[in-house]
Order: C-alpha cells, then structure tokens, then sequence
C-alpha cells in the first residue's frame, strides 16, 4: 500500500508564495534597463527640419510619430508605450548638437532615432559615440555611417549616395557613352558623397565626362544661378544632387531655359508630392531615379497589401499628411525597423544591446521593393542596400530594369 502525506492548505499556499517570489525575481533579474527605458516606457529622441531648407522633410517626423501613436494605443511594445521626443533644428547643425544634447542630457532617451541630414548628423556623431548612446537609422544615406569599427554606436537605414551615385554612373556608361556631364550639387557631405560615388563609377573616364559641377549652399535661396552656369558648359547629362526644395527648383530653371539634358535626380528628391508636383510635372517628363520604396502614385501598388496597410495607417492616424508624399512611405518603413529592434530587445533595454539587435537584422518590410531585404551584422551597419532605376512619365515613376545592388567593387 503507498504511504503519502497530504500537505496542509496552509504549506500549499506558502510554496506557492515562495515560488510566485522565485519567479518574479527571476523575471526582474532578466530586466535590463538604461536611461530612458523601465517597466512602462521607452523614451525615444529624434531631431527633424520642422523649420529651414530642409523642412519638405517634416512630414517624416510627423509620419513617425503618428506610427508611435498607433503602436502606443495597440500596448506598445512588450508592453511599453513609446514616448516620442521630437526637436526640430532647421537643418542647421550647431542646432542639432544642441537638441541632441539635451535629448541626452536633460530628456535622458534610451536612443536617439532617425534624425534627418547629412551635416546635422555629422556634427553629433563623435557626440553620440563618446556619450555611448545609439544614433540609431539616420535619415541620410552619406557612406560614413556604415562604419561600426570606428563609429559602433552609429547606424544608416537607407541605400547609401555612394552606392547610388555609382549605379548611375554604370546606366550612364552603358547608355550613354562619351557622352558629357553637368552636375549640381549640395556643398557639404551629402552632395560630396555622390560626387565620390559618381567620379569613383565613371572611373578613368570621370575627368573627360564630367565637365562642370556646380555646388550651392543650403542657406541659399535658389539655385537658378548654378543651374545657368552649368547650361552654359553644354552638358549631354544634367545630374540634380539637391534636397527638395533645390531638386524642384532646378527641374523649373531647366524648362525656363528651354533645355533637354539627360536630366538624373537623388532619390531623397524622389517624392511626386514633395519634388516633383511643385516642379510641374510638364517640366518633370522623362527624368531618371531610382527607388527602393514602393511609390505610393505607382498604379502597381493599388491593390497591394503592406501599402494598403499603409494608407489605412495614414487615414486613421495621419490624416492631414500628404498621401502623395514618398517621405511618409519612408517614415512608416524606417519606423517599423525600430519597432523591429526594440521587439528583439525584449526585456533587455540597454543602449548595448539596442545596438546589437541593431546589427542583427534580416527582414523585410513589405513598403519596400520585392526582393529587397533590411539585413545587417557586426560588421556591416548599413541595412538598405538596393535599389532600382525609374523614369518620370505621367504624373508617376516607372520602374525598370533589375533591383541592383551598387555596391563597390573590391
């Protein structure tokens, strides 16, 4: 016959509690939690142009914190809300060092996400790294912040100018060989980094092809002037490197001036609502880009899922912005990408461990072209790396040929 004790409500009750406290402590001890983050919230920094030059970009902040909102009134993240601290800094950087500071110093954020621009980004970075806070998918595509050896707290999101500018060049070889170039630039990283991409995919021809490059200031009001001088030289092939304001401002120079170059524009002046609309799109015709976002005016997207997604986000909890506008495609993939991070974080919300889920991606986001692939490592911070051409017709692009990779050839 089995012998067994029957223990009292009272052990029963007691065991459970001391299991109930081993688990919670176990539980506790997994979290990990650095300024900015704890049991309820994740404070994230981000500065934006709301102001300035560069202010055709404010939409994005907007976009981001609208996609916050939604994610907020869903639960949030593992169950915390995300508190979005947005500053502008009128695409000024001795102003973005400034907010960026005191998003550090005083707002105390887990992370500072997105900001927008080359030279504000610049200006913080040794910042940021010193300071040991992640910058984490900057809005810029400049080819410096894949560079995790000397820059570990530093992340790109975007096909970087370099990679760009060197598919242009190899389109340009192969359709149009011998023929010359004019080219307008932004006087400062971001123009800077195509021009290397350019020059470096021309290779040995650069120097016979490239016969003007003209570069403005973003404190400048127009670029009119530029756009007469490299007419004046006669290009074949006018090559637009200029935030929106200046890309829509060139588009109209050119058709005033009754000109017809082969005329090539950035991607980051892509948006039909943003660039290419308030440039007329008479004066738009037959201008060449490239994409890595679905656009939302290409009919091939009408019916789509992950964009139908989108223009549901965008009704509900974004109603005013411009669904025209590319940038607020951008806003909503780049801001998935963070939910994505910070979901991997779990519990651990430490600005190490940010990073190193940051660098161990690979997914997709369905705004993004098919095929494309948001992948990153250790040693390769640069997690968008494809791209495709596309020409204006209409009142929209046209995607053609293969998503390549531009990627420098060792």
């Amino acid at each position: 016959m089995m012998h067994y004790r029957v223990l009292s409500h009272a052990t029963s009750v007691c065991l459970a509690g001391l299991l109930a406290v081993a688990v919670a402590s176990s539980a506790n001890a997994q979290k990990k939690y650095d300024p900015g983050a704890t049991d309820t919230e994740i404070k994230i920094g981000n500065i934006m142009p709301y102001s300035g030059p560069a202010s055709a970009y404010a939409t994005i902040g907007k976009t981001e914190a609208a996609y916050f909102n939604k994610l907020n009134s869903e639960g949030g993240i593992n169950g915390r809300k995300i508190n979005f601290v947005s500053y502008d800094d009128g695409y000024s950087p001795p102003k973005t060092v400034e907010q960026a500071r005191k998003l550090v110093e005083s707002d105390e954020v887990l992370l500072i996400f997105n900001p927008l621009g080359t030279p504000g980004n610049t200006a913080i970075q040794k910042y940021m790294n010193a300071k040991k806070v992640p910058q984490i998918f900057v809005s810029t595509g400049a080819a410096k912040w894949n560079d995790p050896k000397n820059f570990p707290w530093t992340m790109g999101w975007q096909p970087n100018y370099q990679t760009e500018a060197r598919i242009y060049a190899a389109y340009i070889l192969k359709n149009y060989p011998g023929k010359t170039i004019g080219v307008l630039y932004q006087n400062d990283d971001f123009g800077k980094d195509y021009v290397i991409g350019l020059r470096d995919g021309l290779g040995d021809q650069a120097n016979k092809l490239i016969v003007i490059e003209s570069s403005y200031e973003t404190a400048s009001p127009t670029v009119d002037s530029q756009v007469v001088q490299i007419k004046g030289a006669n290009p074949d092939i006018f090559i637009n490197i200029a935030t929106p304001k200046f890309a829509a401002q060139a588009i109209k120079k050119i058709a005033e001036l009754d000109w017809h170059p082969v005329h090539f524009l950035t991607n980051v002046s892509g948006s039909i609502g943003g660039v290419m609309k308030p440039a007329g799109y008479e004066n738009s015709q037959g201008i060449l880009s490239t994409a890595y976002l679905k656009d939302p005016k290409d009919p091939d997207w009408k019916n789509d899922p992950p964009m139908n997604e989108w223009r549901a986000f965008m009704t509900k909890w974004y109603p005013e912005g411009d669904q025209d506008d590319a940038a607020t495609v951008f806003a909503y993939g780049v801001a998935k990408g963070l939910e994505q991070v910070l979901r991997q974080c779990g519990n651990d919300l430490t600005r190490e461990n940010v990073m190193k889920q940051a660098a161990n991606l690979n997914f997709e986001i369905g705004i993004f072209l098919p095929g494309t692939k948001i992948k990153t490592s250790p040693t390769d911070f640069a997690p968008l790396e494809q791209l495709q051409m596309m020409r204006f017709k209409g009142e929209t692009w046209e995607r053609f040929g293969p998503v390549m990779s531009g990627e420098k050839s060792s």
